[in-house]
This record gives structure tokens, sequence and C-alpha cells, in this order.
């Protein structure tokens, strides 16, 4: 029986330490859902900053896919690894003055040592991380505007598909394909464009709601010359 106790004692003591980083991890993860609405895990999945996608290793500015980097991290000579990763989210314009990332800094050393351990897992080739935190994120995307998996914008329900744009004073009235027609404020619509492989298709403008009061929404169009061959001026 002492035997026994014994055994399970020293188990415990071995996977201690596992459990230890897998709480840390889990900490990380939870942090890092503050960080999605900008970054994916997706490799070439770039968003309003780059794809964190096998990010240790990488050179600070040098992903091919994203083109938004600020002259100033192209030019730092930074290699992302733990180190140089506590000193960026600590303070990023501290770190490389005249960067171009909205963001002030954890200034908690813990919090930043859980999400360094979070991104070391989820960034890894293959890594399946995150894959709760993706699914809430996409369904809060849905009524914020912003963050998760993108909608696949290329086959749309009708109630999603804009027919025709009219602008009259302070309003914009879209007319979907379902023959509705819903009025915004001029500051409630956003006009965006999506190029990428879930875009909409070219003369297909999408009607996705945004903000959790149904009063703002964006369009969504394939490409910029699109926007003002299909708004019209009418009152």
């Amino acid at each position: 029986m002492h035997r026994l106790v014994l055994a399970g004692f020293v188990a415990g003591l071995a996977c201690s330490p596992v459990l230890a980083q897998q709480d840390v991890v889990a900490r990380g993860e939870r942090d890092f859902r503050a960080c999605m609405p900008c970054h994916s895990f997706e490799p070439d999945r770039n968003m309003t900053g780059p794809s964190l996608a096998g990010l240790w290793g990488r050179r600070a500015g040098s992903l091919q896919s994203f083109e938004r980097y600020s002259d100033a991290l192209k030019s730092s000579g930074i290699i992302w690894d733990d180190r140089s990763l506590d000193a960026w989210l600590t303070d990023p314009q501290r770190m490389v003055p005249g960067n171009e990332m909205p963001f002030d800094g954890i200034k908690d050393g813990e919090a930043r040592a859980d999400l360094i351990a979070f991104l070391k897992e989820a960034t890894k080739p293959g890594a399946q991380t995150l894959q709760k935190a993706q699914g809430m994120g996409g369904m809060m995307g849905g009524m914020m505007g912003g963050g998760g998996r993108d909608l696949n914008l290329k086959s749309l329900e009708p109630n999603m598909q804009v027919k025709a744009i009219t602008y009259c004073h302070d309003t914009y009235r879209v007319t979907t394909t379902d023959g509705k027609t819903r009025a915004f404020w001029e500051r409630n619509l956003r006009l965006k464009t999506d190029s990428g492989k879930d875009g909409p298709q070219s003369g297909s403008p999408a009607l996705v709601p945004a903000g959790m009061m149904g009063d703002r929404a964006d369009v969504i169009f394939a490409a910029p010359t699109e926007i003002s061959k299909t708004i019209e001026p009418r009152c």
C-alpha cells in the first residue's frame, strides 16, 4: 500500500510541470482573444496585422504576403523569439519608434509570459490550438463587424446580396435581392473592398451586419471601381 501511495505521489510530481505549463498556455490563449480581431494563425491569412503562423525565427517585417509593414519595422533587423517578443509586447513604440501597431503594450510581466507561451505553441506549423477561441471570434465578429473567420462572400443569401444603393443628404438606402431596403446614417455604413478568395463576386457587393444595435453595416465590394458605379445619388 505504501509503495502505491509513493508511486502515485512521484507520478503527481512528474506531471505537475506539464500541468503548470498547460495552465500558462490556457491563460495566454484567453489573453490572445483581445488580439484576434487583428491577427490569425492561418498561414498568409492577413488581417489588420500580419498572420502569426511560423512567427518564431522570422525577421520582423518580412512576411511577403503582408504589404502594410511600417518602414521602421522592416528596417529594425529584429528576429522574433521569446526575448524580442517580450520587449515588443511590453512597449512596441519604445522597441521600434515609428512603427504603426496600434497597441500600448502589456505592463504585467506574468501576462506577457502567458501570452508568449501560448503564441509559441499556436504559431507552430500544423498547430491546432485556439479552435474554441477562433469559433468564439467568428461569432463575435459577426456581431461586431470584425475578427474571427471571414465570411465567404462568393455565394450570398438574398438578404446579403446588394442590388442597389442610393444616397440622399446623410442617408444611404441599401436594397438587397430579397426586395428589402434598409436605411443607414452615412457614418454607420462602411464601404469596404475584399479582393481575396473569400471576397464577393464582381458586381455583387455584400451587405454584412456590424455592431450589436442593428444600426450599422458594411458593404463589401470586389474592387474600388465598383463603389461609385453602384451608389446612385437620388432622393
